[in-house]
């Protein structure tokens, strides 16, 4: 690395004492385990089937999915009158000036999963996080992190942290995002209890011609509707087990069990490289990623700014319809594309070792889910956004 000021050297250092021969630290560091079930506890009962609707409803309005845009309209979010999609998105995407390419960004971390398993907690935040910079059209480059634990002197808080940064490390060498810096903030406690281990993960990502960025949500009636993702999903008793670190779990059955869901890195990265791919051939419309409140909570979120439903159709065998609306698996994206272009797409997700299942069609002001051929889902968008 070199530093010039005015062409003149005022730095100079071999790119290896940054990386290989940076200084380790060797604390003292203790395997720890959340103090929560690992299995289904036996007083949770999952939906059985039934009406839904109000189970959206207060997963759409629960903290952690709902809108945030009271807080990022407080500030300026226009750089230079660069920004192409400001907060709310995806990821948020900025051209640069003078060119066609625009940058795509994205800022992921799910506390209560590295609090239950911090090294595939952290695997998670890059994966999102990439994934979300992917949804754009973007090509991920890059990653920074902001790394928050409590009191490092603990040999468990340290354990907490060194997972963390294996997870991460795994999982930018497999989506090639490398670390290009980052800070931490350590010693967050409140009388002794540290906080939830909470690696915020950034995603940069490249996109060539910025007018082949597509949006996060429906843009038009007839439209059909895709769930992109990896042919690998867990056995129904294993997903009841991850079904409890879900926002589901929290907010409707107030519990909380198990573990976070598995990821397969090599099928996230499959599902990334395919989705800039599709984009730049113009064959995907809108591309949201399934991430809190699973498949129900995407689909929701892609009718609200123009108001654009769904009507979808889905199987749940073996499990209940609750987990297969709700459940937080990763590496799945809801695609909306010209009719013309379904077929082209799920031939190409073979291609590419992933699933295309056709969900339905969009439709005006209207959400309607059936699960088994049983209506779980029946609400006018306008109702959902305003919960």
């Amino acid at each position: 690395m070199r530093v010039l000021h005015h062409g003149k050297v005022m730095a100079e250092i071999p790119n290896q004492a940054l990386t290989d021969d940076a200084p380790v630290y060797q604390r003292p560091m203790k395997p720890w385990q959340a103090d929560v079930p690992r299995s289904v506890p036996a007083d949770v009962k999952l939906a059985a089937g039934g009406d839904l609707t109000s189970a959206l409803k207060t997963l759409l309005a629960s903290p952690n999915i709902c809108s945030k845009r009271w807080i990022h309209e407080q500030y300026d979010s226009m750089v230079q009158t660069n920004t192409v999609d400001g907060p709310g998105a995806d990821g948020g995407l900025m051209r640069v000036k003078g060119t066609k390419r625009a940058l795509a960004m994205s800022l992921d971390c799910n506390g209560l999963w590295c609090w239950l398993d911090p090294k595939l907690g952290a695997m998670h935040a890059v994966a999102e996080a990439a994934r979300n910079v992917a949804c754009t059209g973007a090509t991920p480059v890059a990653a920074t992190n902001c790394l928050n634990f409590g009191n490092p002197e603990k040999p468990e808080i340290m354990w907490q942290l060194a997972q963390v940064i294996d997870g991460i490390s795994e999982a930018c060498e497999a989506l090639g995002t490398p670390i290009t810096g980052g800070n931490v903030s350590l010693y967050n406690e409140t009388l002794g209890e540290g906080i939830y281990p909470t690696p915020v993960v950034g995603v940069v990502g490249i996109l060539e011609d910025v007018d082949l960025a597509v949006k996060s949500y429906f843009r038009k009636p007839g439209r059909d509707i895709l769930l992109v993702g990896s042919t690998k999903t867990a056995a129904p008793a294993r997903e009841a087990v991850e079904f409890g670190s879900s926002e589901y779990a929290r907010e409707v059955l107030g519990a909380l069990w198990g573990y976070p869901p598995s990821l397969d890195l090599k099928q996230e990265a499959a599902l990334q490289k395919f989705l800039t791919e599709a984009i730049q051939q113009r064959l995907i419309e809108s591309a949201h990623d399934c991430s809190d409140g699973g498949l129900a909570v995407a689909l929701a979120e892609a009718a609200f700014p123009l108001g654009v439903g769904a009507e979808v159709k889905i199987g749940s065998p073996g499990e209940a319809p609750g987990i297969a609306l709700f459940n937080e698996q990763p590496t799945r994206v809801v695609i909306s594309c010209d009719p013309k272009h379904t077929k082209r797409i799920q031939q190409s997700t073979v291609q590419y070792g992933l699933s295309a299942e056709f969900l339905g069609q969009t439709i005006s002001e209207s959400l309607q889910i059936q699960v088994d051929g049983k209506v779980a889902v029946s609400a006018a968008v306008s109702e959902l956004r305003q919960v």
